[in-house]
Protein backbone atom coordinates (compact mmCIF):
# COMPACT_ATOMS: atom_id res chain seq x y z
CA UNK A 1 0.00 0.00 0.00
CA UNK A 2 1.33 3.36 -0.92
CA UNK A 3 1.82 6.42 1.56
CA UNK A 4 -0.72 8.03 -0.07
CA UNK A 5 -3.24 5.33 0.31
CA UNK A 6 -2.38 4.72 3.97
CA UNK A 7 -2.66 8.51 4.68
CA UNK A 8 -6.64 9.02 3.10
CA UNK A 9 -7.45 5.35 4.83
CA UNK A 10 -6.14 6.95 8.42
CA UNK A 11 -7.92 10.08 7.44
CA UNK A 12 -11.34 8.05 6.64
CA UNK A 13 -11.27 5.98 9.97
CA UNK A 14 -10.86 9.14 12.22
CA UNK A 15 -13.48 11.04 10.54
CA UNK A 16 -15.71 7.79 10.93
CA UNK A 17 -14.33 7.74 14.50
CA UNK A 18 -15.48 11.71 14.82
CA UNK A 19 -19.20 10.91 13.05
CA UNK A 20 -19.87 8.17 15.17
CA UNK A 21 -18.71 8.72 18.53
CA UNK A 22 -20.74 8.58 21.59
CA UNK A 23 -19.48 11.83 22.80
CA UNK A 24 -20.93 15.47 22.12
CA UNK A 25 -17.15 15.99 20.15
CA UNK A 26 -13.86 16.47 20.05
CA UNK A 27 -13.16 19.79 20.90
CA UNK A 28 -15.23 20.32 23.68
CA UNK A 29 -14.47 17.17 25.31
CA UNK A 30 -10.41 17.77 24.84
CA UNK A 31 -11.48 21.16 25.84
CA UNK A 32 -12.73 19.29 29.46
CA UNK A 33 -10.00 16.89 29.40
CA UNK A 34 -6.89 19.93 29.62
CA UNK A 35 -9.27 21.64 32.42
CA UNK A 36 -9.62 18.80 34.74
CA UNK A 37 -5.77 17.81 34.46
CA UNK A 38 -4.83 21.24 34.47
CA UNK A 39 -6.59 21.77 37.82
CA UNK A 40 -5.76 18.05 39.17
CA UNK A 41 -2.66 17.89 37.76
CA UNK A 42 -0.54 20.82 36.41
CA UNK A 43 -1.40 23.41 38.50
CA UNK A 44 -0.28 21.90 41.80
CA UNK A 45 2.75 20.43 40.16
CA UNK A 46 3.05 23.96 39.05
CA UNK A 47 2.83 25.68 42.54
CA UNK A 48 5.55 23.81 43.52
CA UNK A 49 8.40 24.83 40.80
CA UNK A 50 6.91 28.76 41.26
CA UNK A 51 8.00 27.82 44.79
CA UNK A 52 10.96 27.00 44.29
CA UNK A 53 11.77 29.45 41.73
CA UNK A 54 11.93 32.18 44.38
CA UNK A 55 15.12 30.37 45.58
CA UNK A 56 18.51 31.88 44.28
CA UNK A 57 20.63 28.50 42.94
CA UNK A 58 22.62 28.44 45.81
CA UNK A 59 19.71 27.80 48.27
CA UNK A 60 18.39 25.27 46.32
CA UNK A 61 21.63 23.10 46.38
CA UNK A 62 22.14 23.53 49.77
CA UNK A 63 18.16 22.72 50.28
CA UNK A 64 18.90 19.38 48.10
CA UNK A 65 21.90 18.02 48.79
CA UNK A 66 22.29 18.14 52.77
CA UNK A 67 23.18 15.33 54.28
CA UNK A 68 20.43 14.79 55.73
CA UNK A 69 18.57 14.70 52.71
CA UNK A 70 20.69 12.86 50.70
CA UNK A 71 20.69 10.08 53.66
CA UNK A 72 17.24 9.89 52.60
CA UNK A 73 17.14 9.98 49.29
CA UNK A 74 19.32 6.84 49.03
CA UNK A 75 17.39 4.87 51.47
CA UNK A 76 13.62 6.30 49.74
CA UNK A 77 14.96 5.50 46.43
CA UNK A 78 17.29 2.36 47.67
CA UNK A 79 14.62 0.39 49.32
CA UNK A 80 11.80 1.28 46.90
CA UNK A 81 14.07 -0.23 44.03
CA UNK A 82 14.49 -3.66 45.99
CA UNK A 83 10.86 -3.15 46.77
CA UNK A 84 9.40 -3.33 43.25
CA UNK A 85 12.03 -6.18 42.36
CA UNK A 86 10.76 -8.24 44.69
CA UNK A 87 7.63 -7.60 44.27
CA UNK A 88 8.42 -8.09 40.18
CA UNK A 89 9.23 -11.72 41.07
CA UNK A 90 6.93 -13.30 43.33
CA UNK A 91 3.85 -10.91 42.17
CA UNK A 92 4.55 -12.87 39.22
CA UNK A 93 4.32 -16.37 41.05
CA UNK A 94 1.33 -15.02 43.06
CA UNK A 95 -0.76 -13.72 39.51
CA UNK A 96 0.49 -17.19 37.96
CA UNK A 97 -1.27 -19.43 40.60
CA UNK A 98 -4.26 -17.07 40.74
CA UNK A 99 -4.89 -17.57 37.15
CA UNK A 100 -3.47 -20.32 36.09
CA UNK A 101 -4.87 -23.39 39.10
CA UNK A 102 -8.03 -23.63 40.99
CA UNK A 103 -7.92 -24.33 44.80
CA UNK A 104 -9.97 -23.95 47.75
CA UNK A 105 -10.05 -20.64 48.86
CA UNK A 106 -8.76 -18.96 45.80
CA UNK A 107 -11.16 -16.42 45.39
CA UNK A 108 -9.96 -15.62 49.18
CA UNK A 109 -6.85 -15.13 48.30
CA UNK A 110 -7.37 -13.31 45.21
CA UNK A 111 -9.54 -10.98 47.41
CA UNK A 112 -6.67 -10.53 50.10
CA UNK A 113 -4.30 -8.96 46.89
CA UNK A 114 -6.40 -6.04 47.23
CA UNK A 115 -6.26 -5.54 50.98
CA UNK A 116 -3.44 -2.98 50.59
CA UNK A 117 -5.44 -1.05 48.08
CA UNK A 118 -8.13 -1.09 50.34
CA UNK A 119 -6.58 -0.85 54.21
CA UNK A 120 -5.42 2.68 55.30
CA UNK A 121 -1.69 3.02 55.24
CA UNK A 122 -1.28 4.06 58.87
CA UNK A 123 -3.14 1.17 59.80
CA UNK A 124 -0.88 -0.99 57.82
CA UNK A 125 2.38 0.88 59.34
CA UNK A 126 0.87 -0.17 62.97
CA UNK A 127 0.04 -3.64 62.01
CA UNK A 128 4.01 -4.00 60.57
CA UNK A 129 5.45 -2.48 63.28
CA UNK A 130 3.62 -4.91 65.98
CA UNK A 131 4.17 -7.65 63.91
CA UNK A 132 7.71 -6.79 63.46
CA UNK A 133 9.22 -5.52 66.46
CA UNK A 134 11.47 -7.36 68.01
CA UNK A 135 8.66 -8.51 70.83
CA UNK A 136 6.55 -8.90 68.06
CA UNK A 137 5.47 -12.34 66.74
CA UNK A 138 7.91 -12.41 63.80
CA UNK A 139 10.18 -9.86 65.04
CA UNK A 140 11.05 -11.57 68.53
CA UNK A 141 11.72 -15.12 66.12
CA UNK A 142 13.93 -13.16 63.99
CA UNK A 143 18.16 -13.16 64.25
CA UNK A 144 18.14 -9.38 63.13
CA UNK A 145 16.23 -6.12 63.92
CA UNK A 146 13.40 -5.40 61.21
CA UNK A 147 11.49 -2.76 63.16
CA UNK A 148 12.99 1.24 62.91
CA UNK A 149 15.65 0.06 60.70
CA UNK A 150 15.74 0.04 56.89
CA UNK A 151 14.91 -3.08 56.27
CA UNK A 152 11.36 -2.62 58.09
CA UNK A 153 10.86 0.53 55.70
CA UNK A 154 11.62 -2.22 52.95
CA UNK A 155 9.05 -4.47 54.40
CA UNK A 156 6.34 -1.59 54.36
CA UNK A 157 7.24 -1.08 50.51
CA UNK A 158 6.86 -4.53 49.65
CA UNK A 159 3.52 -4.53 51.64
CA UNK A 160 1.92 -1.78 49.75
CA UNK A 161 3.56 -2.37 46.02
CA UNK A 162 2.77 -6.06 45.86
CA UNK A 163 -0.69 -5.33 44.15
CA UNK A 164 0.16 -3.59 41.41
CA UNK A 165 2.38 -6.24 39.81
CA UNK A 166 -0.17 -8.69 40.45
CA UNK A 167 -3.14 -6.84 39.24
CA UNK A 168 -1.25 -5.63 35.97
CA UNK A 169 -0.21 -9.07 35.23
CA UNK A 170 -2.99 -11.51 35.97
CA UNK A 171 -5.54 -9.69 32.29
CA UNK A 172 -1.96 -10.35 30.50
CA UNK A 173 -1.83 -14.10 31.82
CA UNK A 174 -5.54 -14.47 31.18
CA UNK A 175 -4.97 -13.96 27.69
CA UNK A 176 -2.08 -15.95 27.14
CA UNK A 177 -3.00 -18.90 25.07
CA UNK A 178 -2.18 -22.34 26.64
CA UNK A 179 -1.75 -24.08 22.97
CA UNK A 180 1.25 -21.61 22.74
CA UNK A 181 2.67 -23.85 25.70
CA UNK A 182 1.31 -27.31 24.28
CA UNK A 183 2.99 -26.18 20.94
CA UNK A 184 6.21 -25.35 22.61
CA UNK A 185 6.44 -29.05 24.45
CA UNK A 186 5.52 -30.54 20.98
CA UNK A 187 8.72 -29.13 19.69
CA UNK A 188 10.77 -30.35 22.01
CA UNK A 189 11.08 -27.38 24.43
CA UNK A 190 11.80 -28.16 28.18
CA UNK A 191 10.05 -25.98 30.78
CA UNK A 192 12.96 -23.40 31.31
CA UNK A 193 12.91 -22.74 27.41
CA UNK A 194 9.22 -22.71 27.40
CA UNK A 195 9.21 -19.75 29.87
CA UNK A 196 12.08 -18.26 28.74
CA UNK A 197 11.36 -17.94 25.06
CA UNK A 198 7.56 -18.23 25.06
CA UNK A 199 5.73 -16.90 28.33
CA UNK A 200 8.47 -14.21 29.36
CA UNK A 201 8.53 -12.19 26.51
CA UNK A 202 4.34 -12.18 26.34
CA UNK A 203 4.68 -11.07 30.04
CA UNK A 204 7.61 -8.31 29.70
CA UNK A 205 5.67 -4.96 29.30
CA UNK A 206 2.96 -5.86 31.87
CA UNK A 207 5.94 -6.53 34.07
CA UNK A 208 7.81 -3.73 33.55
CA UNK A 209 4.23 -1.77 33.70
CA UNK A 210 3.70 -3.00 37.33
CA UNK A 211 7.57 -2.75 38.13
CA UNK A 212 6.91 1.02 37.35
CA UNK A 213 3.90 1.07 39.17
CA UNK A 214 5.06 -0.23 42.32
CA UNK A 215 8.30 1.47 42.35
CA UNK A 216 6.30 4.93 41.97
CA UNK A 217 4.18 3.94 44.67
CA UNK A 218 6.76 3.25 46.99
CA UNK A 219 8.67 6.43 46.22
CA UNK A 220 5.81 8.42 47.39
CA UNK A 221 4.65 6.28 50.67
CA UNK A 222 4.54 7.99 53.76
CA UNK A 223 1.48 7.02 56.75
CA UNK A 224 2.95 3.11 56.28
CA UNK A 225 6.43 3.75 56.47
CA UNK A 226 6.67 6.23 59.77
CA UNK A 227 5.52 3.86 61.65
CA UNK A 228 7.93 1.38 61.14
CA UNK A 229 10.81 3.04 60.24
CA UNK A 230 12.06 4.50 63.31
CA UNK A 231 12.65 8.26 61.68
CA UNK A 232 16.35 7.83 63.09
CA UNK A 233 18.15 10.96 61.11
CA UNK A 234 20.61 9.75 58.77
CA UNK A 235 19.27 6.08 59.05
CA UNK A 236 15.70 5.37 58.47
CA UNK A 237 14.56 8.80 57.18
CA UNK A 238 12.41 8.50 53.58
CA UNK A 239 12.42 11.43 52.11
CA UNK A 240 8.49 12.48 52.32
CA UNK A 241 9.18 12.60 55.99
CA UNK A 242 11.49 15.19 55.24
CA UNK A 243 9.44 16.91 53.60
CA UNK A 244 6.77 16.91 56.12
CA UNK A 245 9.60 17.75 58.80
CA UNK A 246 10.47 21.13 56.54
CA UNK A 247 6.72 21.91 56.23
CA UNK A 248 6.54 21.67 59.80
CA UNK A 249 9.58 23.79 60.19
CA UNK A 250 8.18 26.59 58.11
CA UNK A 251 10.81 25.99 55.78
CA UNK A 252 8.11 26.07 53.11
CA UNK A 253 10.98 26.82 50.26
CA UNK A 254 13.21 23.75 51.12
CA UNK A 255 10.02 21.51 51.40
CA UNK A 256 9.01 22.55 48.05
CA UNK A 257 12.85 22.52 46.81
CA UNK A 258 12.81 18.86 47.55
CA UNK A 259 9.27 17.88 46.71
CA UNK A 260 10.98 19.61 43.32
CA UNK A 261 13.54 16.87 43.32
CA UNK A 262 11.57 13.87 43.52
CA UNK A 263 9.22 14.82 41.41
CA UNK A 264 12.36 15.37 38.57
CA UNK A 265 13.52 11.84 39.61
CA UNK A 266 10.05 10.37 39.42
CA UNK A 267 9.40 11.43 36.20
CA UNK A 268 12.67 10.69 34.49
CA UNK A 269 12.37 7.21 36.11
CA UNK A 270 9.29 6.81 34.43
CA UNK A 271 9.92 7.82 31.10
CA UNK A 272 13.18 5.15 31.17
CA UNK A 273 10.53 2.62 32.39
CA UNK A 274 8.05 3.98 29.12
CA UNK A 275 11.18 3.67 26.76
CA UNK A 276 11.66 0.26 27.91
CA UNK A 277 8.75 -0.89 27.64
CA UNK A 278 7.93 0.47 23.84
CA UNK A 279 11.17 -1.23 23.04
CA UNK A 280 10.16 -4.60 24.66
CA UNK A 281 7.12 -4.02 22.36
CA UNK A 282 9.34 -3.50 19.67
CA UNK A 283 11.07 -6.56 19.80
CA UNK A 284 7.85 -8.67 20.62
CA UNK A 285 6.95 -8.19 17.05
CA UNK A 286 9.90 -8.51 15.66
CA UNK A 287 10.30 -11.39 16.83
Amino acid sequence: MSANNRTNKSLLERTLLQRHSVLPGFSPVFGLVLLYLGLIVLLPLSAAFLKTFTMSWGQFVDATTSPRVMASYRLTFGASLLAAMLNAVFGLLVAWVLVRYEFPGRKIIDALVDLPFALPTAVAGIALTALYAENGPIGKLLPFKVAFTPIGVWVALVFIGMPFVVRTLQPVLEGLSKELEEASALLGANRWQTMQRVILPALTPALITGFALAFARALGEYGSVIFIAGNMPMVSEITPLMIVTKLEQYDYQGATAIAVVMLLASFALLLLINLLQAWSRRHEVRA
